[in-house]
């Protein structure tokens, strides 16, 4: 059996959400844009996969398609471990992390969608078979800054079936609005994007208690100093959420040796693909850690997010994007019910397929 094409699409759907428009990465996001990955084999199925995205697309397609797929083209892809092992140490000059690493990503996840169709069955399937066929959503809302523009989307959040939401916020009115909003009994986290240095981080994890958060997202600027994660755990008692910008499964560990964390967010398009991701799973079930997956996507990022959600017990939520496309690439699937929840799909592999007719309308 071989791989005979591999192709990158890159579509951009726009969206509305609470307040003017915003986006990360220092631009404003008229629209999100994804990267799809085609795979198709010589047995006549497709697969697809979901490389990271956003305003990095152009040089992540780059690295797919002059690096990736021209060593990917004619492979076996059975043994997604043998090829994904060679394809990394080929490529790991190039970087362990960034766009070759989201490329590598984006491919494994098309693998591993090939495989449950191949065998007929989900990818949950493969990975030792599900024990919850849905899991607890959170509302992951933009930077909205505006402490009523924060509170009306989180009273939006609740009457469509959230029961945890997720801020991106900086200030202290902003996290104190959504809390006033939403009541004692509903989860909040708060993601800075890394926002503070551990002085200033120290200060506002103090000011944040009277808050009740379930956890407090990349605090720290670097990203890489744990030592600072390690004080910043020791001088407040708010547990600690970190993992979207390591880039393999390895990098974990060093959060584990120093204790730093109780959170483990690691995000399938950004740390290799499926394969890395359930090793990271592998780590935080044997060292008492949770999983809180790192998923702010709407292609099959999200579907490889809800698979592997179905088999490990240690993660119990999954994020969705707090912004309403156009158009989905899914009907009906990765949406939270009146429960709360998102049903995870049982169809062979990722358990469906982009809409060809709206991959066709937003392509780029």
């Amino acid at each position: 059996m071989q791989i005979t094409k591999l192709e990158t699409i890159p579509v951009s759907i726009p969206y509305t959400h609470d307040g003017p428009l915003t986006g990360f990465g220092g631009t404003t996001w008229a629209s999100l844009n994804y990267l799809l990955v085609r795979v198709e084999t010589d047995d006549g199925l497709v697969g697809w996969g979901e490389a990271f995205g956003y305003n990095c697309i152009p040089a992540t397609r780059a690295a797919f398609e002059q690096m990736v797929a021209p060593q990917a083209l004619g492979r076996d892809p059975v043994d997604i471990g043998a090829l994904m092992g060679q394809l990394k140490r080929n490529l790991h000059l190039f970087g362990r992390s960034g766009p070759v690493q989201y490329a590598l990503g984006g491919l494994d996840i098309a693998l591993w969608d090939l495989a449950g169709k191949r065998a007929g069955v989900p990818i949950s399937a493969l990975l030792g078979g599900a024990v919850q066929p849905a899991l607890p959503a959170y509302k992951s809302l933009m930077r909205l800054s505006d402490p009523s523009i924060v509170r009306t989307a989180c009273l939006r959040a609740v009457e469509r079936g959230f029961t945890q939401v997720k801020l991106h916020e900086i200030t202290i009115d902003a996290v104190a609005a959504a809390r006033a909003a939403l009541g004692p009994d509903v989860e909040l986290m708060l993601d800075v994007n890394c926002a503070w240095d551990l002085e200033t981080a120290i200060s506002m994890a103090r000011a944040l208690r009277p808050y009740d958060l379930k956890w407090l997202e990349e605090p720290i600027w670097p990203p890489e100093d744990v030592d600072a994660l390690r004080q910043l755990r020791d001088a407040v008692d708010i547990p600690l959420a970190v993992g979207e910008n390591i880039g393999n499964s390895l990098g974990f560990r060093a959060l584990l040796e120093n204790d730093a964390v109780r959170y483990f967010q690691p995000s399938v398009t950004k740390v290799g693909g499926i394969s890395e991701f359930v090793d990271v799973v592998a780590l935080a079930r044997g060292n008492g850690r949770r999983v809180a997956p790192h998923s702010p996507y709407f292609g099959p990022g999200l579907l490889a997010t809800l698979q592997i959600g179905a088999v490990y017990p240690e993660i119990g939520g999954v994020e969705i994007f707090g912004v309403e496309l156009e158009r989905s690439l899914f009907s009906n699937i990765g949406v939270c019910g009146a429960d709360g929840m998102v049903q995870i799909p049982t169809s062979p592999g990722l358990g469906a397929d982009p809409d060809p007719a709206v991959v066709e309308r937003y392509r780029i």
